[in-house]
């Protein structure tokens, strides 16, 4: 189940309207995200907003996907980039932009530095996905991996910034960075009108302040909840210390999240407008990467799933309409096939097993007899004959079965004692 974490944040005042919203938001306010509006048109693309009947029927409330996965470079990151960038002096530019990124951002600043004739730099870890870091580099930067989590890569970017004078474009602690992601929020509203609560992705928290700042201040009943990584929650502990605290170690295969310390700025308006923090687990980003594809024919990276995850760990707990932001789309085909794999077998639509045969001629023949009128698909057969504990004539034999869920396998494995078959642990 999704963990629920209450951030202490008092209500916004429905009457405070525009005002409470720009006092709770500080830096960035309406107005703000509204010229980023202005400065993204015609170079941001205003993503679809898509009914999910599955998702509906799910939360028995209207479901609705921001589809920010089919956004230019493949995710929200340029309506950030481009607005941060188009904000400097011509000086500024001269000297060249930086950043650090695990992919989205890099591809954000990279694409963001090409249109408006800007050299760009990106630092990226070592581990970031290669189809990313083929892209950043498609888009015009010059890509340097370093480090292993993106909280050393954006030292290095620092770093490289004070040495060469390049302007550091930082992923999500900047107000022109939340201005450009807040225009999704702007987006939603014209879209779905009458939405009753947003849910959002959250790394560092660039795309939930702007979406927060953007909504309160224009609707203060929409609930806005950020959804995070269990292996990389920053903002559970920063919210509860009332400051930054960063994480020794964040998991998870979410890389587009994977933010070992919320910043200043965000973790202030996140605190004071977004409503509800959540935690997903792996095997519910799995589960919603593949419903993503199944359901909705959306390929959508893990962390662009993570708002879906959250619906589908706990449904009862949002009010409808809801729309869930799919923040990114770019997912590495070698993970991408690995997530599949791992989300069928938690939805239960992979079986393994082991049982004894008698060794003779046949015998296997037989058993794959039963499973084909039990209309399981065999992925893999193996065979162990030098188990100690199998007596002289007797063998082992491993099997991996593609089947239509929980259900199914447990057909599967009534059908197989019934033939006489036994299944060992």
């Amino acid at each position: 189940m999704a963990a629920r974490v209450d951030d202490g944040a008092d209500p916004v005042d429905p009457g405070d309207g525009d005002d409470g919203a720009r006092e709770a938001a500080g830096a960035v306010t309406l107005e703000a995200v509204r010229a980023a509006q202005q400065t993204l048109s015609g170079v941001a693309r205003v993503t679809a907003l898509e009914g999910s009947r599955f998702l509906t029927d799910l939360l028995a409330a209207p479901a609705h996907l921001k589809c920010e996965n089919l956004q230019r470079t493949g995710s929200f990151k340029v309506r950030g980039g481009y607005v941060r960038i188009a904000g400097l002096s011509a000086a500024e530019r001269s000297a060249g932009v930086v950043a650090a990124s695990a992919g989205n951002h890099a591809q954000g600043v990279a694409l963001a530095a090409s249109l408006l004739g800007v050299r760009s730099t990106v630092f990226m870890p070592e581990g970031a996905p290669l189809p990313k870091v083929a892209a950043t580099r498609d888009y015009g930067a010059e890509v340097r991996m370093c480090g292993d989590v993106v909280d050393e890569t954006l030292r290095a970017a620092q770093e490289y910034a004070r040495e060469s004078g390049a302007v550091f474009i930082h992923p999500f602690d900047h107000p022109d960075i939340i201005a450009g992601q807040g225009t999704v929020g702007l987006e939603i509203l014209e879209q779905c009108p009458e939405v009753r609560t947003i849910v959002v992705g959250m790394g560092g928290g660039g795309l939930a302040a702007g979406i927060a700042v953007a909504v309160k201040a224009l609707r203060p009943d929409v609930r806005v909840v950020g959804v995070q990584a269990a292996g990389s929650a920053a903002f559970p502990p920063s919210l509860a210390a009332g400051h930054p605290v960063a994480l020794d170690a964040p998991t998870t295969m979410a890389d587009g999240i994977k933010v070992g310390r919320p910043g200043d700025l965000t973790l202030r308006i996140v605190s004071e407008l977004v409503d509800e923090i959540r935690t997903v687990t792996e095997d519910e980003l799995s589960s919603a990467l593949l419903l993503c594809l199944e359901r909705a024919k959306l390929v959508v990276e893990p962390a662009g799933a993570s708002s879906v995850a959250a619906l589908l760990a706990d449904p009862g707990a949002f009010d409808g309409p809801v729309v869930a932001v799919l923040s990114g789309g770019n997912v590495d085909p070698l993970l991408m096939q690995r997530v599949l794999r791992h989300g069928m077998a938690a939805a239960g639509r992979y079986l393994s097993l082991r049982l004894r045969l008698t060794d003779h001629p046949g015998a296997l023949a037989s058993l794959l007899r039963v499973l084909s009128e039990a209309d399981a698909n065999v992925l893999d057969v193996s065979h162990a004959r030098t188990n100690p504990r199998l007596g002289l004539t007797e063998v082992e034999v491993e099997l991996h079965l593609e089947t239509k869920g929980p259900g199914h396998c447990a057909e599967v494995a009534t059908a197989l004692r019934a033939a006489g078959y036994t299944i060992t642990p």
